[in-house]
């Protein structure tokens, strides 16, 4: 199993303002997304939620999927949720481009039908970029400070 890599330092002292349960739960999601599609970019974003994002490109508008970090709970997000296949239904929401998978524990993500949805919309993304990235597996923070 490849090393994880460490979480920015602009983004890990808002992660730990939150509770202990939230923490593991976003670490272990975390790890997950970054088994499956290892040369991801991670996007680090405060606003309304604390956010990783993950990119093939460091452009927001490739990303895949994202980990959205509210005080009592957290979600999977897709990015271009609308986009992609969903044979089992996982995928919540009425916006026009984001869905979600709502996480409340491993059991959650930690499945064949996650991690294929996570490879679909990695797939997706690829196929849907304008031009190739140089930069890959890579941890970008926009979080202004």
């Amino acid at each position: 199993m490849a090393t994880i890599r460490k979480i920015h330092p602009d983004f890990l002292p808002l992660l730990e303002l939150k509770e202990k349960s939230i923490i593991d739960l976003f670490k272990d999601l975390r790890e997950y997304v970054l088994e499956i599609y290892p040369d991801a970019n991670e996007m680090l974003y405060h606003t309304h939620a604390l956010t990783a994002v993950f990119s093939i490109s460091e452009k927001l508008s490739d990303a895949f999927c994202m980990i959205n970090i509210y005080t009592n709970h957290l979600n999977l997000g897709f990015n271009k949720g609308t986009f992609i296949k969903d044979p089992h239904q996982l995928l919540t929401g009425t916006g026009n481009l984001i869905r979600h998978i709502p996480i409340a524990s491993p059991a959650d993500y930690r499945n064949k039908k996650v991690k294929d949805l996570v490879k679909t919309a990695a797939a997706f993304a690829i196929k849907d970029i304008d031009k190739p990235t140089k930069v890959s597996g890579t941890t970008i923070s926009k979080i202004k400070k």
